[in-house]
């Protein structure tokens, strides 16, 4: 491991986890209490999870994806995105399938932490 890596403080996987979770309920205007209903969680137990706070089962994850409108492995490339962005790294989505297309368009977008581009291929 290099001196580099050693000093470099990585962010808790719950803790971005849960900033992506409540970041895309709150991008649907939903409420704490319609996504916990919907995911048969309790309140105060999602949002601890937003909050990294608690370290949720994958069966949890799961439930609030669903109750979401998401896939579970939306939720682990975009935290595996961000993760890869800390450390200055470029990500390119390749999991949506080109149906059809010979090429895969791709998207930038700037994140908000650190100003770095996710590429996304749709």
């Amino acid at each position: 491991m290099t001196a580099q890596l050693e000093h470099r403080a990585e962010p808790l996987l719950r803790r971005l986890v849960g900033a992506i979770l409540r970041e895309e309920r709150e991008r649907q205007r939903r409420t704490l209490r319609d996504v916990a209903e919907d995911a048969r969680v309790s309140v105060a137990y999602l949002s601890e999870v937003e909050r990294g706070r608690k370290e949720a089962s994958s069966e949890v994850l799961a439930a609030v994806c669903r109750a979401l409108g998401l896939r579970l492995v939306d939720l682990v490339g975009t935290a595996h995105a961000q993760l890869a962005l800390t450390e200055g790294r470029v990500v390119v989505d390749l999991t949506a399938p080109a149906a059809g297309r010979e090429l895969a368009t791709v998207t930038t977008l700037p994140t908000r932490t650190t100003g770095a581009q996710v590429l996304l291929a749709a």
